[in-house]
């Protein structure tokens, strides 16, 4: 019986997941100068009406301080934009600017040929099969808050 540990499967995996953010990463630099993780927190802002803080580092698995710096320097960038919270006086609700949306328009193509890439990788079985393993390693090692 072949383990984990045999095939080295945990640094296979980081090799994997840092060639492909190396390589994503730059794709949306050249195209708007913009990271991988700066373009998630954009997606998650536009898919999520009075998106705040708090619902990003949930949605993203990230700290809230991370998550507070990041959308600080998007803000700077004029890429989002912050107002009070209709639904909690407490919190900041997180928009995308008009450049904002501009730069979601830009990084587009980008990641449809990274996706594309991975598609003539694996095909529509390894597809389903590695995102499947991939939400099972997610479940079994998300700590609860």
């Amino acid at each position: 019986m072949t383990t984990a540990g045999d095939v080295r499967l945990y640094m296979t995996l980081q090799k994997a997941a840092h060639a492909l953010k190396k390589s994503a990463d730059q794709a949306l630099l050249d195209a708007a100068d913009l990271t991988t993780a700066q373009a998630a927190v954009l997606v998650v802002v536009k898919s999520n009406k009075q998106a705040t803080q708090r619902l990003l580092a949930e949605q993203l698995g990230l700290n809230e301080s991370a998550v507070t710096a990041m959308a600080r320097r998007l803000i700077t960038r004029g890429l989002l934009t912050r107002t009070r919270s209709e639904t909690d006086g407490r919190a900041w609700a997180l928009s995308l600017s008009e450049q904002g949306e501009q730069v979601l328009v830009a990084v587009a193509k980008p990641f449809d040929d990274i996706n594309e890439k991975i598609d003539q990788v694996l095909g529509p079985a390894g597809i389903l099969y590695l995102a499947d393993t991939l939400v099972t390693l997610d479940k079994a090692f998300s700590v609860s808050d």
